[in-house]
């Protein structure tokens, strides 16, 4: 794949802001993320227009192709040129002529995507895609996870400076991490993980992804379409995301702390000491 790029836009700006509290109010400068419209234009045809933060696109546009199931292999983007211009940034894609004979007749066109994921779906029938099996094999002991959960605040640069975007990140099975994506999107932040994974030649399933949203049913949908056979959330999942991790055979774990979390599919691949009952209904740690 060759990325080439004209110009570069900021991932974050310093904005006037004042501040109130005991002491009254101050003037300060903050720094804000950005957040721009990125379309993603295959072989001259848009796609998709999605509101993301200008970091790491080469990784986003192929992980986007490939969880979107646009393209079924990373050989099948020819290349990438990421173009700059005031209204935004266009992502121009050239892949394979029968990869995009297969997927121009369903194309679907988003736009500034933030949460449900079924934007540009026709009917309900389009609306939930079948969700992959995942490969098996991976054991993380339950450590490994609060281990690796304590560590992801010192690896998020942006949020550190911004507080105001997600990340998703891979560990290895001991819990170290190795790689972190982040965006404004949870969806653009795990594209941009998946695209950056396969890009460095990492598989997914040997270790797992750590992501600091929700789970929701598209999340698990990308990770299984990748591989990944553990995905650990900060905050709950949904129900539908349940059911469909039950159905891939993906541990969805959530409410992921230093002091502990849920797992509510394939527990089976976590290793360690029996967990204690939930204080209350819903399986919340912290």
């Amino acid at each position: 794949m060759i990325a080439e790029e004209e110009g570069e836009l900021p991932a974050l700006q310093h904005v006037p802001a004042t501040r109130f509290g005991p002491a009254g109010a101050a003037p300060l400068e903050d720094a804000v993320v950005e957040e721009v419209p990125v379309a993603l234009v295959y072989n001259g045809i848009s796609h998709a227009v999605m509101l993301a933060t200008p970091t790491d696109l080469e990784d986003f546009a192929l992980g986007f192709s490939l969880s979107e199931g646009l393209i079924a292999s990373p050989a099948e983007l020819l290349e990438v040129e990421v173009v700059v211009s005031p209204a935004g940034v266009e992502l121009q894609l050239r892949v394979t002529a029968e990869r995009f004979q297969g997927f121009k007749a369903t194309r679907r066109q988003l736009a500034g995507r933030t949460g449900c994921g079924l934007c540009g779906r026709e009917s309900l029938d389009q609306a939930i895609l079948p969700v992959p099996s995942v490969p098996e094999g991976l054991v993380v002991d339950a450590a490994a996870l609060t281990r690796a959960i304590a560590a992801l605040p010192a690896a998020q640069g942006l949020h550190r400076q911004s507080g105001g975007v997600h990340a998703a990140a891979w560990a290895n099975p001991d819990g170290a991490i190795r790689l972190v994506r982040e965006d404004v999107g949870r969806h653009n932040a795990l594209d941009k993980l998946l695209g950056a994974l396969r890009r460095q030649r990492v598989a997914p399933a040997d270790g797992f992804v750590l992501i600091t949203s929700r789970a929701s049913h598209e999340l698990v949908h990308k990770a299984a379409s990748a591989g990944v056979q553990l995905l650990a959330a900060v905050s709950a999942p949904t129900a539908m995301a349940v059911r469909n991790a039950q159905a891939a055979g993906l541990t969805l774990v959530g409410w992921l702390r230093e002091q502990g979390f849920s797992v509510y599919a394939g527990a089976g691949r976590i290793a360690g000491p029996e967990k204690e009952k939930p204080e209350w209904p819903g399986g919340r740690s912290g």
